[in-house]
């Protein structure tokens, strides 16, 4: 399951005044990939594309909450904000991680944080396929795996997750 279809199809359930925001990387932006899907939904909806280059940077460093993320914030939001929209779909699933501070600045717009909107939409579809559970391993436990150096992983892992977890390196062959 994607996140993409999951957050445009609960951006256009929000919407009131059928202008939406996207913020997200300059790959993501730059492939049209929300446009296209949110317009398949609905061909009348206005749809606003930001990138923000710099969100990625302050998450990963341990940045948000800080006057450097204020700013950056407000120099990606207060545009849109000015142009109307009544929703924003957070178009990287690291902006999740700082979507109280986007709320600050946005106010009353729905935000629609990709990780959220896909998970709720992965756990309504496993309720609707029981079939599913019968494959899946049965002895709960969570094992985090890592290419990355396991030290900066398990930093932003912990953030995503929600609570400290202990990832293994491993190298691909």
């Amino acid at each position: 399951m994607g996140v993409l279809i999951p957050a445009a199809e609960s951006a256009i359930e929000k919407t009131m005044n059928k202008k939406i925001a996207v913020i997200a990387t300059e790959g993501t932006v730059s492939s049209g990939a929300f446009i296209r899907e949110l317009k398949k939904l609905d061909p009348k909806v206005e749809v606003l594309q930001k990138t923000a280059p710099l969100l990625v940077s302050i998450v990963e460093s341990g940045e948000q909450n800080s006057a450097i993320s204020r700013l950056a914030l407000n120099n990606y939001l207060t545009p849109l904000i000015k142009k109307g929209v009544d929703t924003i779909i957070l178009g990287c699933t690291h902006y999740g991680i700082i979507q109280d501070e986007i709320r600050a600045i946005t106010g009353k717009v729905a935000l629609i944080a990709e990780g959220k909107v896909a998970a709720k939409k992965l756990k309504d579809y496993l309720c609707r396929h029981p079939e599913i559970e019968k494959k899946l391993s049965q002895n709960k436990k969570i094992k985090f795996l890592s290419t990355d150096r396991s030290e900066k992983f398990q930093k932003l892992g912990s953030v995503f997750f929600g609570r400290t977890i202990r990832p293994q390196r491993i190298t691909l062959r």
